[in-house]
């Protein structure tokens, strides 16, 4: 008698323990009775019908997702490989685990397709200058066709372009002549508005003569207190002479 009654509550207990399942606080577990969908576990600990129920765990977390390097053509007709990574969550388990295969791969395959797509339609200035607003551009299309498998974009970001080595060199030359453009604007600029001053300040030293022996006996007292080489000044000799005779007088 003992012994079927052991045997009974082991397979009570054994029952009870297979009809548990803990759901991790970063899951939720989508929940196949007969092959059928109908319900999804929330985290902790949840019960199950043993032999009936299959349970299958669906991550909840954020996925980086990095997109295959796409060789494209933009609208300039410029070659270009891009670099692109893709955030994305599951937003709804039970749609993502029974409306699309895998998930995981259909992301990433809509991503390079819609990478493709869109950014062939935009020149290589715009792809250089507006990185952030077509980073808007694929998480918006991209968002809108996962919605349906439960898949919420997060974000899109194009990690980096590479180019051909002769059309980098030719932007490297091209940036390297408009800085120099702009270096000798700069400076002829700044000759035009010291040629601006000078003619200001002769126009000054003209309406008085004595200004200019001034300024010549300022400029000596400059130069002279270098103390290292030997001067030769310009100076009139009349008006040397016109200083002796106005003492005299």
């Amino acid at each position: 008698m003992i012994a079927p009654v052991v045997i009974i509550i082991v397979l009570v207990i054994l029952v009870i323990i297979s009809s548990i399942r803990i759901v991790q606080q970063y899951q939720q577990a989508v929940v196949l009775r007969l092959g059928r969908y109908t319900r999804s576990l929330q985290p902790g600990i949840q019960f199950i019908i043993p032999l009936v129920d299959v349970v299958k765990p669906v991550d909840m977390r954020i996925r980086v997702e990095n997109v295959e390097n796409q060789d494209i053509i933009t609208k300039d007709s410029v070659p270009v490989t891009i670099n692109a990574v893709v955030y994305y969550q599951v937003v709804n388990a039970h749609k993502a685990l029974l409306d699309v295969e895998n998930y995981r791969k259909a992301t990433s395959t809509v991503a390079q397709t819609i990478l493709r797509s869109n950014l062939g339609a935009h020149t290589m200035s715009e792809m250089l200058t507006e990185q952030k607003k077509l980073d808007d551009l694929l998480r918006k299309e991209l968002d809108e066709a996962t919605e349906s498998w439960g898949i919420k974009i997060t974000g899109v970001e194009i990690r980096s372009m590479d180019l051909p080595e002769g059309l980098r060199r030719a932007m490297a030359k091209e940036a390297e002549a408009e800085r120099e453009r702009v270096a000798k604007v700069i400076a002829a600029k700044g000759e035009y508005e010291a040629a601006e001053k000078l003619a200001e300040a002769a126009e000054v030293l003209n309406k008085q003569p004595a200004a200019i022996q001034l300024r010549m006996l300022q400029t000596m007292t400059e130069i002279a207190a270098e103390k290292n080489s030997t001067i030769l000044f310009p100076f009139e000799v009349s008006s040397v002479a016109n200083l002796f005779a106005k003492q005299e007088k």
